[in-house]
């Protein structure tokens, strides 16, 4: 990703007024550029906040069409945040959708599939069951772990969706 503060700039001042064809136009343009520094969490910020659907569905293809590697810190960064459920939903499908090599990130998405509501969680298994295949050993020992202790709290649905996952990961 490209550092522009001139383009962040531009992005936020857009981002702040309350036109929302205006905001809804600009995440679309975006898509046409390299993405830079600072644009996804400017993104994730106005999802959150906004009730536009307009708005919150071109941030969406903005994040689902994200092709640079180099975005998935960023992305992470945003996961990590105590963002409303909808929001860090989004945010991990983004993960999957952008067809982005997100393995390197698995525990973070192990911990969120643990803590998260179950819609949330169902995204982060689609994260995870997509790397199973490529990722080592001790990768899935140290990853089942985290789900198993994670998982005595958690509805019925959860703890079964958390077995699946499990299973997926004993492959």
């Amino acid at each position: 990703m490209i550092r522009s503060e001139k383009k962040l700039e531009q992005l936020s001042r857009i981002l702040e007024k309350k036109d929302n064809l205006l905001i809804a136009e600009a995440v679309r343009l975006l898509r046409d550029e390299p993405p830079f520094e600072g644009a996804i969490a400017l993104l994730a910020e106005m999802y959150n906040r906004t009730e536009d659907q307009s708005v919150r569905k071109s941030v969406e293809e903005f994040m689902n069409d994200i092709k640079d590697q180099s975005a998935c810190n960023e992305v992470i960064t945003e996961i990590n945040k105590p963002w409303k459920p909808q929001t860090l939903r989004m945010l991990v499908a983004s993960c999957w959708q952008s067809g982005l090599d997100y393995s390197e990130f698995l525990n973070n998405l192990a911990v969120i599939f643990t803590q998260s509501d179950y819609l949330t969680a169902i995204e982060c298994f689609t994260v995870i069951e997509e790397s199973a295949e490529q990722i080592a050993d001790e990768k899935l020992i140290e990853l089942t772990k985290i789900i198993k202790e994670g998982s005595i709290n958690e509805t019925e649905d959860k703890k079964k969706l958390s077995v699946e996952l499990i299973k997926v990961l004993s492959r």
